[in-house]
């Protein structure tokens, strides 16, 4: 048994005019969001073994305060394929984890990541993960090489408003 963790970045900026959508920050919320999604996991001992994150501005931001208000030091992936990632790309992401790591993380955008998720277990749907959404997947397999096909159920779908 695997655990897979899908992070949507934290809410972003638009203030900026002109400013390109991969070099948006995040904003007050989204700085107050992050951190906040950090200590609720922490509060329900999870520890990932592998993070990988989109290197949008966004999204390294978001890891940088989940992952230090987590207690994390799990090595973390900065990868280009993640900006606007298709399900297929998250998939191909997730297939190459190391096998030594049973929870694996990724934070990314949407509106691949609410597709993705809503891929995992036909008894689960959204229209949207919210900004600093969490999902977390329970996946049937000793190898991440076999994620694709493997058994999967969502056991957690939580957001900062909903925390609230």
């Amino acid at each position: 048994m695997k655990l897979l963790y899908i992070v949507r970045h934290a809410k972003s900026s638009w203030t900026i005019p002109g400013q390109t959508d991969f070099d948006r920050p995040l904003n007050d919320r989204g700085k107050k969001d992050a951190p906040e999604m950090g200590r609720y996991l922490k509060k329900l001992k999870v520890a990932p073994d592998v993070v990988a994150v989109s290197t949008a501005k966004r999204t390294r931001e978001t890891a940088t305060l989940l992952l230090e208000a987590l207690g994390s030091d799990a090595p973390v992936q900065w990868l280009d394929d993640l900006y606007h990632a298709t399900p297929m790309q998250l998939t191909e992401v997730i297939s190459a984890f190391p096998d030594r790591a049973q929870t694996g993380m990724v934070i990314a955008h949407n509106p691949g990541v609410t597709e993705f998720v809503n891929r995992m277990n036909r008894k689960f749907r959204t229209d949207n993960m919210p900004t600093c959404c969490v999902a977390g997947i329970r996946v049937n397999t000793d190898s991440w090489k076999d994620f694709e096909a493997a058994e999967k159920e969502i056991f957690l779908f939580e957001y900062p408003k909903k925390l609230t």
